[in-house]
């Protein structure tokens, strides 16, 4: 497969994709500080707005047709695109939630899972913490890699054998990453498990949203009545994160971390480089 030249952006686009990052990060910030059980994802979707606005920010999951909020929030079996509205989190709730910040034309993509304590369903809440925490980490091998990876899809290598060595886990195969750029999907697909093709290579210029998504029982999914929210076929639990993450010429840049992706990529001996 040939790869447009066009996947790989100037240092002054690179510079440019930084604000839009924090904007994504400083969104799930505010939504990390207010998740709780009796809090509706509708406030929470506000709450992320407020924080992508201060930070001089547009929500850009709005220009998605047809979708109306600046997160998506994805409730136990619902793995990803859950629209915001009145339902109220309950204690042992997981929640998957997306959002994405464009800024001068630039664009951020990221989310995090959070599991709401509930001290009567220990085991229950356990469970679910351990399934994000794998996914989580599944994410961080995957920038891991793609640190020192010749080829983009040895990422998704590393992601399928982070969750595997961790348990028997469901891998979402029909839902992947992306790059991101001028439009928040764009060329080149990442993928969070092994495929045949090596894809692009990884050098300067390369921004891409690398985002796992691990389900308790089945990988297979359907799609809800509202045509947005996925959801496991056998109603087991999910989770997803997700980072953009820029190569350049002084190494990687977690572009949605407010520290570059530091905290994240010490156990693997990597130092995040600013994007100069």
């Amino acid at each position: 497969m040939v790869f447009k030249r066009s996947l790989y952006k100037s240092p002054a686009q690179l510079r440019l994709m930084v604000a839009p990052g924090r904007a994504t990060s400083a969104s799930l910030d505010a939504v990390a500080a207010a998740v709780a059980a009796g809090v509706t994802t509708l406030e929470l979707d506000a709450l992320a707005e407020q924080a992508i606005e201060a930070a001089g920010g547009k929500p850009n999951f709005k220009l998605e047709q047809g979708y109306h909020h600046t997160i998506c929030a994805s409730v136990n079996d619902e793995v990803v695109h859950g629209i915001p509205g009145a339902r109220v989190l309950q204690p042992g709730d997981i929640v998957s939630v997306d959002s994405g910040a464009i800024l001068d034309g630039w664009n951020g993509d990221s989310a995090r899972t959070f599991v709401i304590p509930d001290p009567t369903r220990p085991q229950v809440v356990a469970e679910r913490q351990t399934l994000s925490d794998v996914t989580e980490q599944s994410l961080w091998h995957g920038i891991a890699r793609l640190a020192t990876a010749r080829y983009l899809n040895e990422v998704g290598e590393a992601v399928e054998d982070y969750i595997v060595s961790q348990g028997d886990y469901g891998i979402l195969t029909d839902y992947i990453g992306h790059g991101i750029g001028r439009r928040m999907h764009e060329d080149p697909p990442v993928f969070n498990y092994r495929v045949r093709a090596k894809g692009p290579e990884v050098k300067p210029g390369l921004v891409v949203a690398i985002e796992p998504m691990v389900v308790l029982g089945d990988q297979e999914t359907y799609v809800k009545d509202d045509g947005w929210t996925v959801a496991t076929e056998d109603g087991t639990a999910a989770a997803h994160w997700e980072h953009s993450v820029a190569v350049h010429a002084g190494g990687i840049w977690v572009l949605t971390a407010a520290d570059g992706g530091a905290a994240g990529l010490a156990p693997f001996g990597i130092t995040p480089t600013p994007i100069a």
